[in-house]
């Protein structure tokens, strides 16, 4: 007989009744029920109940340990009688009689109980992971994650991909977020930086010939945490594909997703949840600010923003009017069924929250059979209503929220608004899973705080118009081959097709306030290769986190990472990051500035 077990907790059922057994693992729980001791005995795979009798060693030496000791049982498998089966369990048809018990490992007191999912302080559950990693959601997510990564490698390797490697130590990058940085021993006063994502490099791999490659790359970045963000550092899908056009890109990437999302999804009423098909909905980056009022958009919420700002041009609501006359817009955001639904403190509470989150407020016209209620409905007039319900295709019960103001400040304060009140009324679609992409975004922004023209999304993409729109077009209508994916609201990735031609990176960045020496100095890796031919090239990099974030249905980007820090960007656990000794200081050459 193995030394630790013959089975499993999750391997024993009816028909092993009368064979012995032996069994390793944690004692997950204790029930003593005057004069037998049952323990539920668990194991990376499962559950098992093993009983001892009062007056027998076993009883003595499972009575005295606490629950998280390690454990060797070796009995008699004996099927529970009728009453007894626990159907919630996949072993509920048996239990192991102990007849020996080794303990292999004695646990103290937990500083947080394991049985159960009750909700623990944050700073408890990371500080003791290991622990709070054999809690059953946890255990489970951890597993997920495992698995969709196993999943995206075959899906991308069938897909004709091949997995290649970038470097963790390379340069720094002047572009996106703060770098880690790594102080070099041999070379005095330079560092490393740690690889906000193998950009450059999966774009070498393919001026190198290797077509198409990817990798579930590690990231890093120095940036604050979020609710779907960790800080420090991140996993992606990295892929690139030579020879591509944009819609290239997408069918190659779409059917990976959408796999994905079908294998591991969860179950709504007993049905699982639905994923988009491929090809997935396309929209362009101004349309989905107006309509959404931001660029990952939650499909699964019905409500779509409306521009009226014409309707109130002259309107007899003199603040809208003024508005308007002084080049402000104004969106409406439907509220259907809140005549029936919800009172006038509804709509109150929406304004006082708009006020709430740094806006001047929210207007709103109500509704209830028929009839619209409220200031603004009074000032601006019977007509003119019936021409705006008439125009935002209104029931009769439904109301109406108002955003005024400048174009930007009124797209963000729309967009919040779109989402509360699809969340308030109930409208978000549950049990589904709602994939878009976002296109066509725009190459340039004016950055208002350094007054000058800047990229706004990614340097290295393709412009829509290539060299000819750099040099005749306003630089602020310039499109770019960018896009986003986006699933449920949570953005999933960025990519683009890349700009493969030095004269149109050497424009791009010109425009953006760069000498072709910055551009040769900053980027010499990428822009020297491109002088020896490159192929056209595009690709993107889902986020493996959030994927996972989303199949696991968890509203935090920590429930799924394995060894996470806090929002601090520290690890609790390793009490990471620590100062360095005098010694490892003076051989890196740095000396610390208070």
């Amino acid at each position: 007989m193995h030394t630790y077990r013959t089975h499993n907790c999750a391997a024993l059922r009816g028909p092993d009744a009368g064979t012995t057994a032996r069994l390793s693992g944690w004692v997950h729980r204790k029930r003593d029920h005057g004069g037998v001791l049952f323990v539920d005995l668990r194991d990376h795979h499962g559950l098992t109940q093993v009983v001892a009798n009062t007056g027998s060693a076993a009883f003595d030496i499972l009575d005295r340990l606490r629950v998280e000791s390690v454990v060797t049982v070796t009995g008699e498998v004996v099927a529970r009688s009728p009453g007894a089966v626990n159907p919630k369990m996949p072993t509920g048809d048996i239990e192991l009689r102990a007849d020996e018990i080794i303990v292999q490992s004695a646990a103290i007191e937990l500083p947080l109980p394991v049985a159960g999912e009750a909700e623990y302080p944050e700073d408890i559950r990371l500080k003791y992971r290991f622990l709070d990693l054999r809690r059953e959601r946890l255990h489970r997510n951890i597993m997920l994650r495992s698995g969709v990564i196993a999943s995206l490698r075959r899906r991308m390797i069938d897909q004709g991909f091949t997995e290649f490697q970038t470097p963790i130590l390379t340069a720094s990058s002047p572009e996106g977020a703060r770098d880690f940085l790594v102080p070099s021993r041999v070379h005095p006063g330079k560092f490393y930086a740690l690889p906000q994502a193998p950009q450059m490099f999966k774009q070498l791999l393919m001026v190198a010939g290797f077509d198409r490659y990817f990798q579930i790359a590690p990231c890093f970045r120095d940036e604050d945490a979020r609710a779907d963000r960790s800080p420090g550092e991140f996993y992606q899908l990295d892929f690139e594909m030579s020879f591509v056009t944009q819609d290239d890109v997408f069918a190659a990437i779409e059917p990976v997703l959408a796999g994905v999302f079908e294998e591991f999804t969860g179950f709504v009423d007993g049905k699982p949840k639905s994923v988009t098909k491929p090809p997935f909905p396309r929209i362009a980056y101004a349309e989905s600010m107006l309509k959404y009022g931001n660029d990952k958009p939650d499909l699964r919420n019905p409500i779509v923003i409306q521009d009226v700002t014409e309707h109130f041009r002259g309107s007899g609501f003199g603040r809208f009017a003024s508005i308007v006359a002084e080049g402000g817009v104004v969106r409406a955001i439907a509220a259907p069924g809140s005549g029936t639904s919800k009172s006038r403190k509804f709509f109150d509470d929406m304004n006082a929250w708009a006020q709430a989150e740094g806006y001047a407020g929210l207007g709103y016209a109500t509704r209830k059979d028929g009839s619209f209620g409220g200031p603004i409905a009074t000032n601006h007039g019977v007509e003119p209503m019936e021409t705006l319900r008439a125009a935002l295709n209104l029931g009769p019960d439904d109301g109406v929220f108002f955003a005024a103001g400048p174009v930007a400040s009124v797209a963000k304060l729309a967009g919040l608004a779109r989402t509360r009140v699809g969340t308030d009324l109930g409208l978000i679609e549950e049990g589904v899973y709602k994939f878009c992409w976002i296109i066509d975004f725009p190459m340039f922004e004016y950055d208002e705080d350094a007054k000058k023209i800047d990229f706004s999304h990614n340097p290295f993409s393709m412009p829509q118009g290539e060299l000819e729109a750099l040099e005749t077009q306003d630089p602020l209508t310039i499109l770019a081959y960018q896009y986003d994916i986006v699933c449920n609201g949570i953005e999933l990735s960025s990519g683009a097709i890349r700009n493969h031609r030095p004269e149109i990176m050497y424009k791009a960045f010109e425009i953006a306030g760069y000498t072709q020496a910055d551009v040769d100095r900053d980027f010499a890796g990428m822009i020297n290769a491109f002088k020896f031919g490159a192929p056209p090239h595009g690709g993107s990099a889902p986020g493996v986190d959030r994927i996972v974030m989303l199949l696991a249905d968890e509203p935090n980007i920590r429930e799924v990472v394995v060894f996470p820090m806090n929002q601090k960007a520290e690890d609790l656990m390793m009490n990471a990051p620590s100062a360095a000794t005098a010694k490892a200081l003076k051989e890196l050459h740095i000396r610390v500035v208070e």
